[in-house]
C-alpha cells in the first residue's frame, strides 16, 4: 500500500484501538485512523504510526462553505486546531483558504 506521509511508528503506545475505544475513528482512504492527543494514530503491521501529513498542501477546489460549529461536517482535533472531515478527508483552514490533510 501507497501511503502520502512517510512510516513513522509511534512508539511505546500500549492501548488498542478500535470501536468504542474512546477515541475518534477518522476515515482515510482504506483504512481508520484514530484521534490521540491532538494526533492521529494507525494500525500497521501489528504496532501504530503517526499518520501525519508533511508540509503544506492547499485544497485547491474547495468550494464557498467555511466549516465551523453547526457546519454539519465532523470536527476533529488536531494539535491546535480542527480539522473537518469532508469528502474522506481532513481540511483545515489556513489564512485564506483550507488545507487538506
Amino acid at each position: 500500500m501507497t501511503t502520502a506521509t512517510p512510516h513513522r511508528e509511534h512508539t511505546d503506545h500500549a492501548h488498542e484501538h478500535g470501536p468504542g475505544c474512546g477515541h475518534q475513528p477518522v476515515p482515510h482512504g482504506d483504512h481508520l485512523d484514530f484521534a490521540h492527543d491532538g494526533h492521529l494514530h494507525r494500525e500497521h503491521e501489528g504496532h501504530w504510526d503517526e499518520c501525519e501529513p508533511e508540509g503544506h498542501a492547499e485544497h485547491v477546489d474547495h468550494d464557498d462553505h467555511r466549516h465551523g460549529e453547526g457546519c454539519g461536517h465532523e470536527a476533529v482535533r488536531h494539535g491546535d486546531h480542527l480539522d473537518y472531515l469532508h469528502h474522506g478527508h481532513r481540511h483545515a483552514a489556513h489564512g485564506e483558504h483550507w488545507d487538506c490533510h
